[in-house]
């Protein structure tokens, strides 16, 4: 299934979402708890539950709604008496801002959030085969589906057809039976229109063939509901992973593929899978699973100017050489030189981009990203698959193999030796400020290394460590250190991500001293340890006595 995204003007996404969730009383009685009313112990307040990002939280809100002429601005019932929707809205308004933050959207957000399912898009005019069976099978399941019709410019928004459709509308689907008409069977399609100000006029009027369906209606969007929602043991359900995860300005927001210098500093994730479907429906083996790319409280952020990231993710199937292991963060290099085994439709700016995939066993890496780089932006992936998976975040294990520096007298220069002792005097000691007068003089004769000069406090930790690790990481020989850079031996940057020699090296003294400290409380060397407060608080001995 491959197909593009829609995003409706206004709240009518929301609307046809709330709809949908009326068809499912268990569903909305974890919405909108039962024991609420305006008359046994009122208290002014209510209580509603949404799913956001892998939890369900409690949104509280009193009971006053937005009006204008004494009419309800927003969402309201033919039912003058009935304000649980209104109130439901305000809920949702709440968790993400305002009333301003839900303007535009897609159903399956509303879906999303009111049942923590994964929602998937089908293109109508590009309809599988079986399309009419998935949409029994999903209402059996207790599925939330939506359809709608596209627009081709402003003036089409809203229009109504011959047929009395709404273009840019959003529909819910509540039926999908097959009857005998006249000798043969008629697949019938049963549509609710969450405004209920005009209806279908055509053939079948309260229901719809499913011909016309196709023929009507550009696109259809399926919830597909978690275990933990599926409380009956009558259906198969899905195995469920999330994992969570960030892009961070000069550190891990690499940008798409068009950005190869970065593209790999992105977060990866590995995908194992081991079993099969048993039911091969397509004729193809393999191991059906979607994967769900969500961006975190974007919404909320539209009153500080900010808006959706562009976001995607591609899929890469793991070299022979790196099966099995979980500490290798690919690099630049792999990327250059493999393709995407697969990827997301596209790059958009909705919340969440999904799509269906269907592999080999074997072990993939996820890589979900933004289009450009350096964008800050927190996320979550889901994986629904048919069988269970193994999935985990890959990444570069952090070693420390601290070898202590043997320095001879033959070691020393001897133009090193005549500035030591003019500064060092009788005593042969030196100070900071002695030592770092020697090094201002030293780095004054290195044109290739950026530094206004050492600090004292640098000075007192330094550890000759030039050459061999800073003229390595700085590739591109401009002497600062940029972020990306940076990667492989942690960062100190500053607002500009970039970072000079006095920094790094104080940072990398820092982070050995660090490691040595740890292995004194590690003599075992599991890789852990435990620490109460009386070990904190507890002066420790020094790591290079």
């Amino acid at each position: 299934m491959r197909a593009p995204y829609t995003v409706f003007t206004g709240d009518c996404w929301l609307l046809a979402a709330i709809a949908s969730l009326t068809l499912n009383e268990e569903i909305l009685a974890r919405v909108v708890p039962l024991d609420q009313s305006f008359q046994e112990n009122y208290a002014g307040i209510f209580h509603f539950q949404f799913w956001q990002y892998g939890e369900w939280v409690e949104v509280v809100v009193d009971d006053r709604l937005p009006t204008k002429d004494g009419e309800l601005l927003f969402v309201h019932s033919a039912e003058g008496s009935e304000f649980w929707s209104a109130l439901l809205e305000k809920a949702y308004a709440k968790i993400n801002g305002c009333y301003e933050a839900l303007s535009g959207g897609a159903t399956t957000e509303g879906f999303e959030d009111f049942t923590g399912g994964i929602a998937e898009w089908y293109e109508l005019r590009k309809a599988p085969p079986n399309l009419f069976k998935i949409i029994q099978k999903a209402l059996q399941k207790g599925s939330l589906l939506g359809c709608s019709i596209d627009i081709t410019s402003a003036a089409d928004s809203e229009a109504i057809t011959f047929q009395k459709l709404v273009k840019g509308h959003a529909y819910s689907v509540t039926g999908a039976e097959e009857v005998e008409s006249r000798g043969s069977l008629q697949k019938l399609i049963r549509i609710r229109n969450p405004w209920g100000e005009v209806e279908w006029t055509g053939q079948w009027n309260d229901k719809m063939s499913f011909n016309d369906f196709l023929r009507h209606y550009s696109r259809l969007e399926i919830c597909n509901l978690t275990p933990d929602t599926l409380t009956s043991d009558a259906y198969k359900k899905w195995k469920l992973t999330k994992m969570d995860g960030n892009w961070r300005r000069g550190s891990t927001a690499g940008g798409c593929r068009n950005y190869p210098n970065t593209f790999w500093m992105n977060p990866q994730y590995l995908i194992k899978l081991e079993e099969e479907d048993e039911d091969q429906e397509d004729g193809e083996n393999g191991c059906t699973f979607l994967v769900g790319l969500i961006q975190k409280h974007r919404r909320r952020q539209r009153k500080m100017g900010e808006d959706m990231h562009t976001i995607g993710f591609g899929i890469y199937e793991i070299p022979e050489e790196f099966t099995g292991q979980t500490s290798i963060h690919l690099s630049k290099n792999f990327f250059l030189t493999h393709r995407a085994r697969e990827r997301s439709d596209t790059f958009i700016n909705l919340r969440e981009v999904l799509n269906r995939f269907k592999l080999p066993p074997g072990e993939y890496i996820l890589v979900p990203s933004t289009f450009e780089p350096n964008k800050d932006g927190d996320f979550c992936i889901r994986v629904f698959s048919e069988k269970k998976a193994d999935y985990q975040v890959v990444d570069d294990e952090i070693e420390a193999n601290l070898e202590e520096i043997d320095v001879s007298e033959d070691d020393i220069d001897d133009g090193f030796r005549r500035l030591f002792a003019q500064l060092a005097g009788e005593d042969a000691e030196i100070s900071a400020f002695e030592l770092q007068t020697i090094l201002r003089r030293v780095l004054a004769k290195r044109q290739d290394i950026k530094s206004d000069g050492f600090s004292i406090e640098t000075c007192k930790i330094m550890v000759d460590m030039l050459d061999k690790i800073y003229r390595e990481i700085d590739v591109d020989r401009s002497g600062t250190m940029n972020s990306y850079e940076m990667r492989k031996a942690l960062e100190e940057a500053d607002d500009q991500l970039v970072i000079d020699f006095d920094n790094f090296v104080r940072c990398l003294v820092r982070l050995e001293t660090l490691f040595r400290i740890f292995k004194q409380l590690d003599p075992e060397d599991t890789g852990m340890i435990q620490l109460d407060l009386i070990s904190v608080s507890q002066q420790l001995p020094s790591p290079y006595s």
